[in-house]
């Protein structure tokens, strides 16, 4: 069995319960143009690449600029599309009082998924040169990225809501 089929078949095997987690938090990456946005930005570009065309009506060139607008448009149109599959990222953080729990939805690759106790889970956050505010989770044997998609601001406030609920379960009985 694979890392990946091991991974998984023991995440479901610890949230297929009956009791709620004391921490169900749902993370998605931002999506900065909705779709209303996509269709009046092609709209406008196809119009301001058409309007230059009509000096060239009938000359050769015409349709040298045409292919070159048409190639430019097919990329924006195919960039965009691949930054709304990206957007579908999300991240499902969920705590029990035995168990902790990390899904990853990933759009263009298999989910990934980490099952662990969390009393041994210790949150990181640091600067690093790539990222500010780099959030980590680790249980002394794996260490996870939490949050990648985030801003710095977006990854302090979830370290702050994670350590909260962490906190609040390691806190003794009648304190």
């Amino acid at each position: 069995m694979s890392k990946a089929a091991e991974d998984s078949a023991v995440f479901f095997a610890a949230t297929n319960r009956n009791d709620a987690p004391l921490f169900d938090h749902t993370i998605h990456a931002h999506r900065s143009l909705p779709r209303v946005g996509f269709v009046w930005l092609i709209g406008i570009i196809c119009v301001m690449f058409l309007l230059p065309l009509g000096a060239f009506i009938g000359h050769i060139a015409m349709w040298i600029i045409l292919g070159a607008m048409l190639i430019t448009l097919a990329a924006l149109w195919y960039f965009l599309e691949r930054s709304y599959t990206d957007s579908k990222l999300c991240e499902r953080i969920r705590i029990w009082p035995d168990t902790f729990t990390v899904e990853r939805n990933n759009p263009r690759a298999p989910n990934q998924y980490w099952v662990t106790n969390p009393y041994w889970v210790r949150l990181k956050l640091q600067d690093t040169p790539i990222a500010q505010s780099y959030l980590t989770a680790s249980d002394g044997k794996r260490t996870i990225e939490l949050g990648a998609f985030l801003s710095p601001e977006e990854r302090i406030a979830l370290r702050n809501d994670i350590d909260t609920a962490l906190k609040h379960l390691r806190e003794p009985i009648g304190s």
